[in-house]
């Protein structure tokens, strides 16, 4: 019987469905499976010295950097131990993780893959698998994800609501990949335009689950919800039918709010209080050079359709990138302040600086490859510098900004950095235009109180 020791390092927030899915797996195949989130339990260094097989989930940049130390207590731990990483990030740092003594690397539909290691293992119990595994992105038969063992919902992030009350958040997911290839995404090297759909009856059964254990909001994680707009649709009405109570959020591209416009209104109707989208930019320069496939105009439109579904925008913006100057960078903050969304902007959102990782599609554009260094294997980023020092200098002024001020409300921190950067642009600092949020049957905005990053 296989020992199998489960370990997430950070998921935003949130309850790791990155353990809870592969455990539902390994444990059908009778494997002993302890998951660990590092982020909210003590790392059990007891059970790490006999395990047989430890595996990290890395779905993000910050994942993947906060396991390194990990890595490193368990190969001094348990030297026989086989060690593996799955997730986004764990593809495109092969080289790295090999490096530190990782065996295994696993991509995006790790499930299965995670079960042909276990049965190798128990056949040949030093050995890898005999092949790339996770490159195919074959078509799962998921199941629904086995959560024993996790902390509970309450102990993760919440959803403050308009009327200052907070819910308990559940996460699942409808489907994964995307159709869609903008370049600075680390979904793309992996499926390459390529998603998979989760079956409305597991994804449902993985909510209920959740709601009996306390949920009152579902985030839905899938990169981009209506890549299968029949799907999302059929998974949200099947969602309403059986708790009615109960609210969740979604992540959509702008291209497709402005495509299926058409399916705002349900999605408020279903239970649906806001809508995150990866703006990054309202530059139709920077905007092109991303391949986000929307404008400013475009992104203007989208927040008015929201509006007048009745549901609330919550835009993420890359707002340092090598395209950004700094009027810009107001231009953003006053668009930002024109259009009622201070509130529903995350502070940290105004500070982000474009990471440029391994297999990034931006390394295909020149003005990149002549501003980047050479890969730092630690950092593991191509690091670059801003052709004016002054844009990185305002972003690291943002950031120790936003750092000090962790109790303030997002309007004062907006007001803040507004100051910060019109005074260093040379643009007169000007009173913000604070206009009222545009969906004016909500007195704020509905908010999870620990927004994501990369």
């Amino acid at each position: 019987m296989m020992n199998v020791l489960l370990i997430s390092t950070y998921e935003m927030g949130r309850q790791s469905f990155g353990l809870a899915s592969p455990a539902a797996w390994l444990r059908e195949t009778g494997a002993v499976v302890t998951c660990v989130d590092v982020t909210r339990q003590e790392f059990p260094e007891a059970f790490a010295a006999t395990a047989d097989l430890v595996a990290w989930y890395l779905p993000m940049h910050t994942a993947t950097r906060l396991a390194v130390p990990f890595i490193q207590k368990v190969k001094a731990l348990n030297s026989q131990a086989h060690l593996c990483c799955y997730g986004l990030y764990a593809t495109l740092n092969t080289d790295y993780l090999t490096g530190l003594g990782v065996k295994t690397v696993l991509g995006g539909e790790f499930e299965s893959d995670l079960v042909s290691l276990v049965a190798h293992l128990n056949d040949k119990k030093d050995a890898s698998l005999p092949h790339t595994p996770g490159t195919q992105l074959s078509r799962l038969d998921f199941r629904v994800p086995d959560r024993e063992g996790l902390p509970a919902l309450s102990r993760y992030a919440s959803l403050r609501t308009s009327d200052g009350l907070r819910r308990v958040v559940g996460y699942t997911e409808a489907s994964r990949g995307c159709k869609h290839l903008c370049r600075h995404c680390p979904v793309v090297p992996v499926y390459r335009g390529r998603f998979r759909i989760v079956a409305p009856q597991v994804v449902l059964a993985d909510i209920r689950n959740q709601v009996e254990a306390g949920a009152r909001h579902i985030t839905f994680g899938d990169p981009d919800f209506f890549n299968g707009i029949r799907h999302a649709m059929s998974v949200v009405a099947g969602l309403n039918r059986e708790h009615p109570d109960i609210s969740y959020d979604v992540t959509i591209k702008i291209e497709h709010l402005l495509t299926y416009a058409d399916c705002l209104h349900k999605l408020r109707e279903t239970g649906c209080l806001f809508v995150t989208s990866a703006v990054e930019s309202l530059d139709d320069k920077a905007l092109l050079a991303l391949d986000k496939g929307h404008t400013r105009a475009d992104f203007e439109k989208a927040v008015h359709l929201c509006a007048d579904a009745e549901l609330a925008l919550a835009p993420t913006f890359i707002a340092f990138t090598p395209w950004t100057t700094l009027t810009s960078y107001c231009e953003l903050l006053e668009s930002i302040a024109t259009l009622g969304l201070i509130d529903a902007v995350a502070p940290i959102q105004l500070g982000i600086r474009l990471l440029i990782t391994r297999e990034s599609r931006l390394l295909t554009l020149p003005e990149i490859k002549s501003l980047i260094g050479p890969y730092d294997s630690e950092r593991l980023i191509y690091p670059w510098l801003h052709p004016d020092p002054r844009v990185d200098a305002l972003q690291e002024a943002v950031m120790q900004l936003i750092g000090n001020r962790l109790s303030a409300s997002r309007s004062e921190i907006f007001d803040a950095i507004w100051t910060i950067a019109h005074g260093r642009s040379g643009l007169p600092i000007a009173d913000i235009t604070h206009s009222a949020p545009m969906i004016q049957v909500r007195a704020a905005v509905p908010y999870l109180n620990e927004p994501w990053y990369c």
